[in-house]
């Protein structure tokens, strides 16, 4: 009996002991982290450790990063590190740009870095990238080439189009950006005003000479309003004259009139020939009921004579007075020669 005992305590001591190994090996596998922000003076908790990697999370970034904002004298918790990287941001950018704006003497806080940074998630900017730009501001073509396009082109009121190239410096509104727009209305933005500028000038030669002229009313109409940038100036690069858009729209209006007339002119020709048809198709029509009543004398006069409404005498003297107009004719040349068959 008690040899069982003895068996039965034998084998749980050995399996304690197996599972303090277990812990304290465990527990080693943290310990390296653990005292290189122990080092560096960032207070992180050894469980803290356990639970970020009970939750999937890599803890050497987290206390990385925070190692990173401690010497930079700045104070963040574990726990918003860790927040924010289960949220899916990007840690190591936004201490980044956190350091880098107070470098800088810029204003922003932890809430507002992460804002930024799950703002532009999905593409191609950051929040250190705007944390840099509101330090050193960047210059924006318009138009965008990327775009397939090279110069902003409009029409002044004397018909000539000037093709115009800008470079607008801004610098990033952190206030702003999150929810503001971007490039993109920038540059819509900032072409309108160009288009509505050259458009109201009453000739290209006024453009030509004051170029500055556009910057200064493209500017004063606030485009920057709304958007995650403020606009320190717009520079004009280049200026060309292109074609005489007024001309060549004349042109093209005026051969537009020249078809319509053309059109028209056709539309009464053909009426006048339909008319012209008509009416020789009424004369012919005139010319048979003609001969049709021609056709009817030969029988009148025989039913006349049968009658004796008119005697032998009458009918030669009719006769006689036929041959003699047949015979003016002839010599007036309207008619057959005298002797000839009507």
């Amino acid at each position: 009996m008690n040899t069982d005992s003895s068996a039965v305590t034998t084998v749980v001591l050995w399996v304690a002991a197996g599972a303090l190994l277990l812990l304290v090996l465990f527990l080693l596998s943290f310990l390296t982290v653990w005292v290189r922000a122990r080092l560096a003076g960032a207070e992180v908790g050894l469980f803290d450790l356990v639970g970020m990697r009970l939750r999937g999370v890599p803890y050497s970034v987290i206390v990385d990063a925070k190692i990173a904002a401690t010497k930079a004298g700045l104070s963040v918790d574990v726990e918003k590190i860790d927040a924010h990287y289960l949220a899916g941001g990007n840690i190591v950018q936004t201490v980044q740009a956190l350091i880098a704006a107070q470098k800088a003497g810029l204003h922003l806080d932890w809430n507002r870095a992460c804002a930024i940074d799950i703002a532009t998630r999905g593409t191609n900017k950051s929040v250190l990238e705007a944390v840099l730009t509101s330090v050193s501001p960047k210059v924006i073509d318009c138009p965008n080439p990327a775009s397939g396009r090279t110069t902003i082109d409009a029409v002044a009121k004397d018909g000539i189009q000037v093709k115009v190239k800008a470079r607008v410096t801004v610098r990033t509104n952190l206030d702003r950006f999150v929810g503001g727009a971007q490039e993109e209305t920038i540059i819509a933005r900032v072409g309108e005003g160009i288009v509505t500028t050259i458009g109201s000038s009453e000739s290209y030669k006024v453009v030509l000479e004051n170029p500055d002229r556009i910057s200064k009313t493209v500017l004063e109409r606030g485009l920057d309003a709304h958007t995650a940038y403020e606009i320190m100036s717009i520079d004009i690069a280049d200026v060309d004259v292109g074609d005489n858009i007024g001309a060549m729209l004349q042109e093209a209006q005026a051969n537009a009139n020249k078809n319509m007339a053309q059109a028209q002119a056709e539309i009464r020709r053909a009426a006048a020939v339909a008319l012209e048809q008509e009416m020789r198709a009424r004369v012919e029509e005139m010319r048979a009921r003609v001969v049709e009543a021609e056709a009817q004398i030969p029988q009148a006069l025989a039913d006349a004579l049968r009658s004796g409404r008119m005697g032998y005498m009458d009918f030669q003297r009719l006769e006689n007075l036929r041959s003699d107009t047949e015979m003016r004719k002839g010599i007036a040349g309207d008619g057959p020669a005298p002797g000839a068959k009507a």
